[in-house]
């Protein structure tokens, strides 16, 4: 599932059974034309190696007949067979969540209580169930910035972590549970922090999070300047080229962000965007077609890439 930022009380879902090409290729479309405070796009295996499903859910009745057309181009006459339903709000999340299974990353295991049983003694296990917010584990995106988290403690010990979009809060979940620091993490959507909140204290890490709510870095949690020396953005490519000048701002010198939600083309612009504020590329992550960038201060040379499976 993508994790971005989520519309508040949505009232539509829009779904579509495709490729994995297809459904990454509407993701982007969808996802940089549509308002991203009342639009959020979703897009997963139904099944290992089969199909792929997107749901985008709106805020507010979609003009039907526009979304086909737009879809059109990528997936022919395919885009007929997608299918609008209204939402009841508790559903809108649970609906795509079902079936899914356990992610490992190094020793995080991303689960619901069902699978509980995955568990192994050592791992750093983060249980999430079906709610109101993005941010389950199970999208390349997210799976990615955890792998991207597990590499960066090879070479540091953060102390001051920042999760900016936390969704579900799995990301500011890990950072907690390992590091075993407070951490700060917030999300545009009220109702996603309330699920964090909800999700943290079933984790036992409830007095660890400041969680706000509010876009960016608009908190004063947040707003520190040269405070962080870890930064999370897992969200879409437009609103991490707009954030560029204020997570550089609250970043320590020494600092790491991990940014995601970004497809191969996204990369050059979100690279370009950073390097203006003085970041460069250090690690890269690709994973499901979706990829995770490891960034540095300064003229760190850029190590070759890992192709996840």
């Amino acid at each position: 599932m993508l994790e971005g930022l989520h519309p508040n009380r949505p009232t539509h879902v829009f779904r579509i059974t495709t490729d994995g090409r297809s459904a990454r290729a509407m993701t982007e479309l969808i996802g940089e034309i549509f308002d991203p405070a009342e639009t959020a796009v979703a897009a997963f295996e139904t099944e290992d190696d089969g199909p792929w499903m997107l749901e985008a859910y709106f805020a507010r009745q979609p003009d039907e007949a526009a979304i086909r057309d737009l879809l059109r181009p990528i997936v022919g006459t395919e885009a007929d067979k997608g299918v609008f339903l209204p939402l009841e709000q508790q559903d809108w999340v649970k609906s795509s969540l079902e079936g899914l299974k356990p992610v490992r990353a190094g020793r995080v295991l991303v689960h619901g209580s069902h699978d509980r049983d995955q568990r192994r003694p050592n791992d750093i296990a983060i249980e999430i169930e079906a709610a109101l917010a993005f941010g389950t584990g199970h999208h390349g995106t997210t799976k990615s910035c955890l792998l991207a988290f597990v590499d960066e403690l090879k070479l540091r010990t953060p102390r001051h972590v920042l999760d900016v979009g936390t969704g579900t809060g799995i990301l500011a979940f890990a950072a907690a549970k390992i590091l075993k620091r407070t951490v700060v993490a917030g999300d545009i959507d009220p109702v996603a922090v309330r699920v964090a909140r909800e999700n943290a204290r079933l984790n036992g890490i409830g007095s660890w999070m400041k969680l706000y709510v509010g876009p960016g870095v608009r908190h004063a949690d947040a707003n520190r300047p040269g405070h962080f020396d870890l930064i999370f953005a897992n969200i879409l490519a437009k609103p991490l080229r707009v954030l560029a000048p204020s997570l550089a701002h609250v970043a320590a010198n020494d600092g790491t962000l991990i940014l995601s939600g970004l497809l191969g083309r996204d990369v050059p612009g979100v690279l370009s965007a950073y390097d203006a504020q003085g970041w460069h590329l250090q690690r890269r992550y690709d994973l499901e077609g979706w990829a995770a960038l490891v960034m540095k201060r300064g003229g760190a040379h850029p190590r070759p890439r890992r192709k996840l499976s």
